[in-house]
């Protein structure tokens, strides 16, 4: 799946919600913020389903 920053995705595993900011070598990186803190992490995307994509225009 192609995802793009600003997309909203959810960890199939975990099941958190996050905010794609990144995409470098075939990695995703997403924040999300868990109750005490934002947190930063790169997942792979088959690790990730979308919930929203942005459109270009």
């Amino acid at each position: 799946m192609d995802f793009a920053v600003s997309d909203e995705v959810q960890h199939k595993k975990d099941g958190q919600r996050m905010i794609v900011t990144a995409l470098r070598a075939g990695m995703v990186e997403c924040r999300w913020y868990d109750g005490y803190c934002v947190r930063r992490e790169a997942f792979r995307e088959d690790e990730l389903v979308a919930l929203t994509h942005q459109l270009a225009g």
